[in-house]
């Protein structure tokens, strides 16, 4: 592998041009596929095959339009997938100044006045009568309104838009509150904001310092935002085909901006010490790409490994996230071994240390490093105190809740925000994640009336059940509509009917939890003496069955990602010990990030610092994401830094001197790479989505433990008391395994050769 990673080095230093129009050309073509697909995305989140998946697809197969938005309140994405060309929704919250009420002799009318321009507003298809549907608060306080469109949130016309928040105005000159939520009035998250640039800015500065130049601090932003695009671009380009969430898009871009950044960072590091050095500049490129170069392709691998093994988890849209991110990650990989040196080929010996950046590279070179010798000579205390240290980070972790996020989580000026308080105020938490009970009648219709008569009875007797709703049949049922209501003639029979279910807590309190499994638990008696299926949805549900199924796929992927990557680190370093305190490393890393992130979003410690609108759960999809990208970046910084000591072992050096010399080459670097990744995660951290604020926190901080406690303090503490047995291989799978040359030996033994040779000085003067 370096041999060949040699050639693509020296060739895109030499054909320079080439490479470069060829990533331009790239970048254009992904460019016009993205915008050929619609760059079409979806915020939902759902798992098919779960029961209130399968529930929510029954019910839109019987209720057609009746369905829409029902038991999604305000209490989170979770549903069973509804596509963002669907006609929207949207929702009206008023609340009657204090004092009065909207039951007393006109107290609707003003309300009604106001709306009144909304009905005929293009586009709309319906606006629900509170009288009908019951949405008048049980103290006649406040009343809510379904608004239902014809097309798609970003499609609804500015004019009805203004419509309605014309009426908001007026209504609140009147004393009225009022709250927009739901479809074209929720806030689109955005992918570049003034927080992200500043996580470029704070790269950039870290460079600016680890390299002591700006064209070479430059060159790694550069070619990490091409990456990014080129990455983007491609994922949006099968947005036709594919869902695409924007949380897909974000992870795929923090993830690109931080490994582009670090992978180039890591190559051209080398390439200027071995410029330092006096070796000429095309050689010196091919030579960075061929050592430097193989542990960014492993790196790059590892990650890309860990990613796409979230497919394995058999949900869509965790599976979408990885395939994207590890695309991008893919892609940071190779701009970084093509054209990366093509770009040092335009800088040529402009990259030559100088000054400040000389006498690094000089300090470098003799292997001197403080905190690499006071670690190794004292290793025992060492990882005592690291394991201590992590361990009492990690304890938060013992009380981790999972769930998804809900609008009570968003920043408090946000309409998703206001609405979810609102409602909450005037009809109980409960009604921001209703629950849907389905009865299923379609195996003999004749038993829908005798089964929904037992389950609403049954119902009532559920602990911490505010409200249950009448029955609604999709039809007739015993030729009536309802009770001195007979249906018009030609009214189908009813074959099912649904039940809405308040509870008396919000979507993501153990309570709601608790009245999902014990109203599943009743129905068993109930299917048996009708005949009938009774299922139960809705977002509060479908959290629950999201939360099951995501705990459930995790020690599977968990075993085969760890198991993928022990086989690689295995290849690279040609050693069963090193793997596996890699592992174990970062098993450590992993549990301080839980533990750090409960006690941040979940306890709400440090929240007015970490912009945490209100401590909650934490993400259902967090744990299985946040093992494979750490994991992936884990072992970024593992072969980083031990695959030098395994070259200067290679090259000759006693175990305890290779440990030293390969910590002193590598400490400084894979330092800055951390001190960039955390500065790229930090900035989306501040963004204040609930969504991806905890994960960018606890990759942030993941890599931070990762990188400064056990990668560069723990590691080679374990390397020095291993010694030799460090690199230790069976005979037998010696011979199995294949010589990848991670180290560049034989680059080493070329180049050896070639300053023998006499006619060769001449060219080295």
């Amino acid at each position: 592998m370096a041999s060949f990673l040699y050639r693509v080095g020296h060739f895109s230093y030499t054909r320079r041009w080439v490479v470069l129009i060829t990533w331009l050309v790239v970048l254009l073509a992904v460019g016009g596929a993205a915008l050929a697909s619609g760059m079409k995305m979806t915020e939902d989140i759902a798992i098919p095959g779960t029961e209130s998946a399968n529930a929510q697809q029954i019910l839109e197969e019987r209720f057609g339009d009746a369905a829409s938005g029902v038991g999604s309140g305000t209490g989170g994405s979770a549903g069973a997938g509804s596509e963002a060309d669907q006609p929207a929704t949207a929702r009206v919250i008023v609340a009657a100044p204090e004092g009065t009420s909207l039951t007393g002799d006109g107290g609707l009318a003003p309300v009604l006045d106001a709306l009144e321009g909304v009905t005929s507003a293009a586009d709309v298809a319906s606006i629900s009568d509170p009288a009908t549907t019951g949405t008048i608060s049980p103290d006649g306080g406040a009343v809510y309104f379904d608004v239902q469109f014809t097309v798609p949130a970003d499609d609804v016309p500015a004019a009805t838009l203004g419509a309605l928040t014309s009426a908001q105005t007026a209504l609140e000159a009147d004393g009225f509150t009022v709250a927009l939520s739901g479809g074209p009035f929720t806030e689109p998250l955005e992918l570049i904001s003034a927080t992200e640039g500043a996580g470029v800015v704070l790269a950039l500065l870290v460079l600016l310092v680890t390299f002591g130049s700006l064209l070479a601090a430059g060159m790694p932003i550069l070619t990490a935002l091409l990456g990014v695009g080129i990455g983007l671009a491609g994922v949006l380009s099968f947005s036709s085909v594919v869902t695409i969430s924007s949380a897909t898009l974000t992870l795929a871009l923090m993830l690109g901006l931080a490994v582009g950044i670090d992978y180039a960072l890591f190559l051209l590091s080398r390439h200027r010490q071995q410029l330092a050095e006096g070796v000429d500049p095309a050689e010196s490129a091919g030579r960075a790409v061929g050592t430097a170069g193989s542990a960014i392709v492993f790196a790059g691998l590892t990650v890309v490994v860990a990613l796409s093994g979230l497919a394995v988890t058999g949900i869509p849209f965790l599976g979408t996230m990885g395939f994207a991110a590890a695309a991008t990650v893919a892609v940071a990989v190779l701009i970084a071994v093509t054209l990366l040196p093509a770009l040092m080929g335009f800088a040529g010996t402009r990259l030559i240390p100088r000054g400040r950046a000389a006498a690094r590279a000089q300090r470098s070179a003799k292997a001197e490093n403080r905190w690499g010798t006071l670690i190794t000579r004292h290793p025992v205390w060492t990882l005592v105190t690291g394991v201590l240290v992590l361990g009492a980070v990690a304890l938060p972790a013992t009380s981790m809740r999972l769930g998804l996020p809900d609008a009570g989580q968003e920043p408090v000026t946000s309409n998703e925000r206001q609405a979810y308080d609102l409602l909450a105020e005037n009809f109980g938490p409960g009604i921001n994640g209703p629950l849907v009970v389905l009865v299923d009648a379609a195996d003999d219709p004749a038993a829908l009336a005798d089964a929904t008569a037992r389950v609403t009875e049954a119902l009532g007797g559920v602990a911490n059940v505010a409200y249950v709703a009448p029955a609604a049949p999709n039809g007739a049922v015993n030729g009536m509509l309802g009770p001195d209501q007979p249906a018009p003639e030609g009214t189908p029979e009813a074959d099912a009917a649904l039940i809405l279910v308040l509870p008396t807590t919000g979507p993501n309190d153990v309570e709601t939890a608790d009245v999902v499994h014990d109203i599943r638990a009743l129905r068993a008696d109930i299917e048996e003496a009708t005949g009938t299926h009774i299922w139960v949805t809705g977002a509060a549900a479908a959290n629950i069955d999201i939360t099951q199924k995501l705990s459930d796929a995790l020690p599977l992927f968990l075993a085969i990602v760890v198991g993928l990557a022990f086989i690689l680190l295995l290849v690279a370093f040609r050693s069963i010990l090193v793997p596996v305190t890699a592992v174990l490393g970062f098993l450590l890393t992993v549990a301080a990030a839980f533990g750090a992130t409960t006690a941040v979003y979940q306890w709400g410690w440090l929240s007015d610092v970490f912009r945490v609108a209100a401590p909650a759960p934490l993400l259902s999809f967090m744990p299985v994401l946040l093992v494979g990208v750490l994991f992936g970046l884990a072992m970024d910084y593992q072969v980083f830094l031990v695959s030098r000591m395994r070259e200067d072992h290679v090259h000759g050096a006693a175990p305890l001197a290779a440990v030293r010399s390969g910590y002193s080459h590598g400490a400084r670097v894979v330092l800055a790479a951390a001190l960039i990744m955390i500065s790229v995660f930090s900035s989306f951290v501040f963004s204040g989505n609930s969504t991806i604020g905890p994960i960018a926190f606890a990759m942030g901080f993941g890599v931070a433990v990762d990188a400064l406690v056990v990668r560069m303090t723990m590691i080679p503490a374990v390397m020095a008391l291993l010694g030799k047995s460090a690199w230790w291989l069976p005979r037998w799978l010696d011979r199995l395994v294949p010589n990848v040359d991670i180290e560049g030996a034989a680059l080493e033994r070329g180049a050896t050769t070639h300053v023998a040779e006499p006619e060769a000085e001449p060219a080295r003067r």
